[in-house]
């Protein structure tokens, strides 16, 4: 199962790359532009097919794709024959004359340069547009189809005690820990941790409780609220069991708890304690639900991205100086291809089926949004530079005719080769050193749950 959790995970990532590369290759034929390359990885090719005048293929490293449309980039204005020229102009123009090499004399307007600007807009903004339509997909799969764990008022668990949140790691029900939860020998403060009221009033697994001081409770929330507003104040709780309403007295107890449920926070607040959990089983969103938890999904990955730079230090010493790794720093695709294989390879007594298949889609949604956002960067060579640059050439397009002055013409794309070249290493840095930390210190599904 771990085997085939792997697999799973290749074969998304492998669509999710085709389909990103399919919003490109389709708009550009929808336009007219000749592709003579549609590609899913990179380096040597494993298999390709020949369909019309594109070649269809695959390569051998699943880190990306792309199509190969005639003309990219325009021909140079000025006439470098017989001039010196510095080493970062001549490659630019190595790299257009390699580019201008694909186009025949029979294109004409085929080419992607003499193309209007929104129509080089639509074509490189279509591929992170089909990774946006697929993750949105996989949500509305996960949402509407199966659910999202919601807190039920049916009791799932009933603890044997009370241990605060700042409580010793070590700490159980049969340690003596002093009122802070840290573990002692002895002292006035230094005893057993107290039984949790619940035990003591007689709540079993499988109550669900109904109202509260005989005021009806709608769901988890609301019981919640009851408990945790009452410390030591003596509560009626209507439960209904095996089909009969019964009603306990219990005393909450005052328990030290988080303000927020962030350690980080450091607010420690008083508050009822009984010592319940719910059961949490999938309810069903509605459909209207699905485009705000996209786009707070869309908030959160995005941010995420953002904060990258500031964690590649602790990466790297995760990866080469044994540092603990950060579970909310980035993962690489072998890291998350790991933790795919573990979900899959959980016993079903520990991961029902249905929660794997969840979690898998989730992460599928989750791959496809970070390619939404990584490909809109406005950087050459990223979709979203090519956007960005057939912006720039409209905008000025535009001044120059307010100016009543001639049109400036394509914008020359080969000028930001040198760009290029640095956002590539960059991303090949980066890649690599994701590679070494998540196999020398991998983060596991066990950190993450």
């Amino acid at each position: 199962m771990t085997a085939i959790g792997v697999v799973l995970f290749v074969l998304g990532l492998a669509f999710s790359i085709w389909f990103h590369e399919l919003g490109h290759f389709f708009w550009a034929r929808r336009f007219g532009m000749r592709v003579t390359q549609f590609m899913v990885g990179f380096g040597p090719t494993l298999w390709s097919r020949r369909i019309g005048e594109t070649e269809h293929g695959v390569k051998a490293i699943p880190l990306g794709g792309y199509i190969r449309i005639v003309g990219m980039m325009p021909p140079g204005a000025d006439d470098l024959a017989g001039r010196k020229v510095g080493r970062v102009r001549r490659l630019v123009e190595e790299v257009r004359g390699a580019s201008l090499l694909d186009v025949r004399t029979d294109d004409g307007d085929r080419v992607f340069y003499r193309k209007p600007w929104w129509q080089r807009v639509i074509v490189m903004s279509a591929g992170p547009a089909h990774n946006l339509v697929l993750a949105f997909l996989l949500f509305t799969v996960i949402l509407v189809g199966f659910g999202i764990p919601t807190p039920s008022r049916t009791v799932e668990t009933v603890s044997e005690c009370v241990l605060p949140a700042t409580a010793s790691a070590a700490a159980t029900c049969s340690t003596k820990v002093d009122e802070t939860g840290a573990l002692c020998e002895s002292g006035p403060d230094c005893a057993l941790p107290v039984a949790a009221p619940a035990r003591e009033a007689g709540f079993r697994q499988g109550d669900e409780i109904v109202a509260v001081d005989g005021r009806p409770l709608g769901d988890w929330a609301s019981v919640q609220d009851a408990i945790r507003a009452n410390p030591n104040e003596e509560l009626t709780v209507t439960v209904l069991r095996e089909g009969q309403q019964q009603t306990l007295t219990v005393t909450p107890l005052p328990n030290r708890v988080y303000a927020v449920a962030d350690p980080d926070s450091q607010e420690i607040i008083t508050v009822g304690f009984l010592g319940l959990s719910p059961t949490t089983p999938y309810v069903a969103q509605p459909i209207t639900s699905v485009p705000g938890q996209v786009g707070s999904f869309i908030v959160a990955a995005a941010d995420k991205l953002i904060g990258i730079p500031e964690r590649v230090p602790q990466l790297f010493r995760a990866a080469f100086l044994g540092e603990e790794r950060d579970i909310n720093g980035p993962i690489g695709i072998v890291g998350v291809g790991r933790i795919s294989g573990e979900t899959f390879g959980l016993p079903a007594d520990k991961a029902p089926l249905q929660e794997k298949v969840i979690f898998f889609l989730g992460l599928l949604a989750s791959l496809n949004m970070v390619l939404f956002l990584f490909n809109l960067v406005p950087l050459y060579p990223l979709d979203g530079g090519h956007v960005a640059g057939a912006l720039w050439e409209k905008g000025r397009s535009v001044v120059a005719r307010v100016r009543h002055r001639p049109d400036p013409g394509p914008f020359d794309t080969a000028r930001l080769m040198p760009v290029a070249y640095v956002v590539a290493s960059v991303f090949i840095v980066l890649s690599g050193l994701l590679l070494v930390a998540d196999i020398v210190n991998p983060i596991t599904l066990e950190q993450l749950q």
